[in-house]
């Protein structure tokens, strides 16, 4: 048995699941298939043709603890998802993201609030995208990678599996850290290879390749190999493997 509130818009030929949940609000376009198990948050926007996989929750309000260094300071808007869209099984996706068109995020992957995503984008598998983030389009990001608040992906852009990247140089404490916050910009058409650490406030420059393993501590050269612990400059990208 299915609860879907009076107030909520489907869309013609969309099909839902048993045992789902659509709140107040929620506008859900045509030809939008809902799995089973599946919670719409109030006032969620769903685009035509999205597909919606089993125990996934959208549009979920944010609740930061007491001690959270990000809090909600203001209201946040339904959750967009664009036409044509896939939501893994338990994907959780926040109220407050954008989501372009074509984009697959996939399962057990969370978006988190005030996140813009672009248009045909991959977030894979047990990805976590934290809030404050934009990802260009067509980018891809690899299963099990972290991707810290205030963190900006640019198009074209190729994430491995289990990179992660941070946003908080201070070892203490320190109330100072608050306004210093800062995750990775990387650049159009760069590629990270697998298990990469990138620091807080790091620039990936265009057409950089990082490979696997690597500890990139500060900002890198447009189109140069970089590889190592930590990660230096070891040549250029050959011309045929550019964007």
């Amino acid at each position: 048995m299915n609860f879907i509130h009076e107030t909520a818009e489907l869309g013609e030929n969309t099909t839902v699941g048993h045992f789902s949940v659509i709140e107040e609000g929620a506008k859900i376009g045509a030809n939008v298939r809902i799995g089973n198990r599946v919670t719409i948050h109030a006032d969620s926007i769903i685009g035509d043709g999205t597909s919606i996989d089993d125990g996934a929750v959208v549009g979920k309000q944010p609740k930061p603890a007491k001690t959270s260094t990000m809090q909600i300071t203001k209201e946040i808007p339904p959750l967009q998802l664009g036409k044509e869209c896939t939501i893994g099984a338990n994907t959780i996706v926040y109220r407050g993201a954008i989501v372009g068109e074509s984009t697959l995020i996939a399962d057990l992957a969370t978006v988190r609030e005030d996140v813009e995503v672009g248009s045909f984008v991959i977030i894979g598998r047990n990805v976590t995208v934290e809030n404050f983030v934009t990802i260009g389009d067509r980018t891809k990001i690899q299963s099990n990678s972290y991707i810290t608040a205030h963190s900006t992906l640019e198009d074209h852009v190729f994430i491995a599996p289990c990179v992660t990247t941070t946003n908080d140089n201070f070892m203490g404490r320190t109330e100072a850290r608050f306004d210093k916050i800062k995750g990775a910009t990387v650049k159009r058409g760069a590629r990270v290879g697998g298990a990469s650490i990138i620091l807080p406030g790091i620039t990936i420059a265009e057409e950089t390749f990082v490979a696997a393993g690597a500890l990139v501590t500060k900002d890198t050269e447009e189109k140069t190999l970089i590889k190592g612990f930590p990660a230096k400059i070891m040549k250029n990208v050959p011309e045929e493997e550019l964007l």
